[in-house]
């Protein structure tokens, strides 16, 4: 019985060896430590604090993150989304967080204004966690797609500078040594994926960060010189700058940032589910954003700012299809403890930035993919989608690829447009609403021609015989198939409706079937070429010149065919469209030849379903030409 409990345990949920906890857990770390430390470093020189506060802040960041990264990925009570999602402080806070320090005077004053605001929206966000979790309907895949393509497109350019030697100073795109540490790093993860197996091919990441640090230092560009100088134990106490103070437009500025930031997080843990395969509801996007909340007044408490799931070690989980999410949880008690040792948070500092950075343009982009497979279920023949993608992924580019232009909008506004982000995902979701829920929703254009297109919105409303008289052309003889697709109203989308036809194929009698598969016309046969068995197949067997053979392509074609019929009492149907040449189709036809009767009925069906799926396709590209071009012009280029 045990056995049995461990074989159905979901991924998510396995937890593995000490062993490999530890060292899965590490790579974590070290693929989220840059950006873990970026914020307090930011904060600190922007609002004057000194060397020592800003060691303090690193370290309580560290420890905080790892308590966040706990209970998001164990979870208790309504807390916690249990997924392998790692908590990190949110960059979207930087700005905010900067001008509320500076507006109180900088300093120590600056910081105790940021933890009172910081507090207050943990707090709230906690407890609207549940409210905002009901707005997951607006959140489909063309809007969750478009967030996590912005999200790993975004985060390319983070990962680009620190191949170059990072931020300040050190960044030289010029130099030819930055270059071979990332892409050196970058190809040793690429090998070891494509050479190695197992355990060896989950850990390429941190074998790439070690080799490459190693090989850094062995040519005097890895430094670690700051480890001697680091205490060996630091704790960070609660409040440790002094009592919060409370500003109530620091207040409402933090929690727009936590509200902006619950967006992030949607799409951070749609995308892990997706990576995952476990299907996200609204108790699991309200679990997700009541940690969030409780891990801000945490780190409130001590000493640390916003927190929300970090988007970077996404990609780390679709890289290595390690998929538990104990591993996050052994990555935030390693964090505890680089929080209490600084020496050791010491050690990982030292990993050379264009390293970093070489590993980084691998995970980053791999959160984009996971972007693509989620787009990949949207029905882009209905335009209003193209719309809502290309829109909010060009502005979410615009602002990455620009970032000055968030001086050019009010202060208020600098918030949106200083992270493409932020920018993006509120755009997939306005034009969501737009386009799908203000007004009435016509649906794609799904037969007709320009001028004279049926909508999906059209189809839900046809009588059975108005149905029956679009959409039997789909198939040849009885309409029972399309008549049963008829009682599946309402489509969603032009995927259910395709579906319907598929579905009400299959649900037919053997007899039903039979008489279905006698109606098709025989391959190459001249009553098809003159149109006489329909516009359909003539579109169908033109696609591969079957109606224009010559004298003895035609012979032979006919040959085989007349033999199937007298074995088994039924036409030939083949797809011809699937077929690569007529050479193919000949070959197809005479092993068919040799099966048995039951798997020609199945084989026949299967055939039927791909014909109708390409008629199906023909409606679309009638109703929607210039779609239809532009897709066709995109794939042959």
């Amino acid at each position: 019985m045990k056995a049995k409990t461990r074989a159905s345990r979901h991924p998510v949920d396995q937890v593995l060896s000490p062993g490999r906890l530890a060292v899965y857990g590490t790579q974590h770390v070290l693929a989220f430590y840059a950006g873990a430390v970026i914020v307090p470093i930011l904060l600190a020189n922007s609002i004057g604090l000194s060397t020592g506060q800003l060691v303090h802040l690193i370290n309580a960041d560290l420890f905080t993150c790892g308590i966040a990264s706990i209970i998001q990925s164990v979870g208790f009570w309504k807390v916690g989304v249990r997924l392998p999602l790692l908590q990190g402080v949110t960059f979207t806070a930087v700005s905010p967080m900067i001008a509320i320090g500076l507006a109180a005077g900088g300093g120590t004053d600056g910081l105790l204004v940021i933890y009172g605001a910081v507090l207050v929206a943990g707090l709230a966000t906690f407890l609207i966690a549940p409210y905002f979790s009901r707005l997951i309907r607006f959140f489909p895949p063309v809007v969750t797609g478009s967030v996590i393509t912005i999200i790993g497109l975004a985060l390319l350019p983070v990962a680009a500078g620190d191949a170059t030697g990072g931020a300040g100073p050190t960044s030289d795109p010029t130099s030819g040594k930055n270059l071979a540490y990332a892409l050196g790093t970058l190809a040793l993860i690429v090998a070891i994926q494509r050479i190695f197996k197992g355990f060896l091919a989950t850990i390429a990441v941190l074998v790439g960060l070690v080799v490459g640090t190693a090989v850094a230092w062995a040519f005097g560009d890895a430094h670690f010189g700051a480890v001697s100088g680091a205490n060996w134990v630091g704790v960070t106490t609660p409040f440790n700058f002094g009592w919060p103070k409370f500003s109530v437009a620091a207040i409402i500025s933090m929690i727009v940032v936590m509200l902006i930031t619950a967006v992030e997080t949607t799409g951070d843990v749609f995308a892990t589910g997706e990576i995952v395969e476990k299907r996200i509801g609204r108790e699991d996007i309200a679990r997700a954003l009541r940690a969030d909340g409780l891990a801000t007044t945490i780190g409130g408490v001590f000493n640390s700012f916003p927190y929300t799931c970090f988007a970077e070690n996404v990609g780390l989980v679709r890289l290595t299809r390690v998929k538990s999410r104990w591993v996050v949880a052994a990555a935030g008690g390693i964090m505890i403890l680089l929080g209490l040792v600084p020496k050791a948070g010491a050690v990982v500092a030292g990993v050379p930035h264009p390293v970093l950075g070489g590993a980084a343009l691998a995970m980053f982009a791999t959160v984009a993919v996971v972007g693509f497979q989620t787009l990949a279920k949207v029905d882009f023949h209905d335009h209003r989608n193209v719309v809502i993608v290309a829109t909010s992924v060009g502005l979410a580019m615009y602002v990455t690829a620009q970032p000055q232009i968030s001086q050019a909008v009010p202060g208020w506004a600098e918030i949106i447009f200083g992270s493409g982000i932020t920018l993006g995902s509120l755009t997939a979701i306005g034009l969501n609403l737009l386009f799908h829920h203000v007004g009435k929703d016509f649906g794609p254009a799904v037969a007709g021609q320009p001028g004279d297109t049926i909508r999906l919105d059209q189809v839900n409303e046809m009588s059975r015989a108005e149905f029956v008289a679009t959409f039997s052309d789909l198939f040849q003889g009885p309409t029972w198939m399309v008549e049963r697709a008829w009682e599946m109203r309402p489509f969603a989308d032009t995927h259910a409706l395709r579906r319907s036809f598929q579905e009400a194929l299959f649900s037919g009698s053997k007899d039903e079937q039979r008489e279905l598969i006698e109606s098709y016309p025989q391959l190459g046969s001249q009553f098809v070429a003159d149109g006489l068995s329909g516009e359909a197949s003539l579109r169908d067997q033109a696609a591969r010149g079957l109606t224009y053979l010559s004298e003895p392509d035609r012979d032979e074609l006919a040959s085989i065919t007349a033999a199937y019929r007298e074995r088994f009492g039924f036409p030939l149907v083949i797809s011809v469209r699937d077929a690569e040449s007529f050479d193919r189709i000949v070959e197809q036809g005479r092993v068919r030849l040799g099966n048995c009767e039951n798997q020609e009925h199945a084989a026949a069906l299967l055939e039927i379903a791909k014909i109708a799926g390409y008629r199906f396709d023909d409606f679309l590209q009638d109703a929607n030409p210039i779609h239809s071009a532009r897709t066709r012009w995109s794939s042959s280029r």
